[in-house]
């Protein structure tokens, strides 16, 4: 992640004017500069950590990695599994929603037993493979304001409705709640079997497949 420092004059702050307020004496001035300036840095720095979606570049970085850890993964639609010693990227961002939003859509079963891991964020429930459900990326998912809406998926030369019931975390993994697999990318529309068909993949093209959505 990149790093930037150009806040580190805002506000604008003259020390050798602080200083003369203050009234201290020289060794105690330079002390009072040096604490200052560190100061500003760390207030520079947390600043532009929090920036994780750069509009100049339009893209959105990581803020972190997640160490990998191994665990019992389920492979149904060979789900990637997490690796002890392996990092992945963490998001809390996804890339900016249009008429025709660029995405991977991946597959995931969001049944009982299935390798999606506990029941649906949105609903608290299991969702069997021939319903329309998918899970969008934690940018897209929005702290849950997709809930239960409608998205519209174009792919293979059709276009079909699947409804949100969950969010394909895009920053915690690689424990059981997650099915010990990685985070989801920032720009996933992870979705059942049945979307899939309906979308008229099967067999061999079914995995990852890159899509357009909108909402509906």
């Amino acid at each position: 992640m990149k790093i930037s420092f150009r806040r580190i004059n805002e506000p604008y702050i003259h020390l050798a004017s602080l200083q003369a307020q203050l009234h201290l004496p020289s060794i105690l001035r330079n002390t009072a500069s040096a604490a200052l300036a560190i100061l500003l840095v760390f207030a520079s720095f947390n600043l532009s950590y929090g920036v994780r979606y750069s509009p100049q570049l339009d893209q959105c970085s990581p803020i972190g990695y997640l160490s990998g850890t191994d665990g019992n993964c389920n492979t149904e639609h060979e789900s990637e599994c997490c690796k002890a010693g392996e990092t992945y990227p963490q998001y809390y961002c996804s890339p900016p929603i249009t008429d025709e939003t660029s995405a991977t859509l991946t597959i995931n079963s969001f049944a009982e037993g299935g390798d999606g891991g506990g029941p649906s964020e949105c609903d608290g429930s299991y969702h069997s493979d021939d319903e329309m459900v998918v899970a969008l990326s934690t940018g897209w998912y929005n702290y849950g304001s997709r809930c239960s809406k409608t998205i519209r998926i174009n792919g293979n030369g059709n276009s079909v409705l699947a409804k949100v019931v969950d969010e394909c975390d895009s920053i915690n993994g690689c424990d059981a709640g997650h099915d010990f697999q990685p985070p989801c990318h920032n720009n996933i529309v992870d979705a059942s079997p049945a979307v899939w068909n309906a979308l008229g993949m099967s067999g061999d093209d079914v995995g990852e497949y890159q899509i357009t959505w909108s909402e509906a």
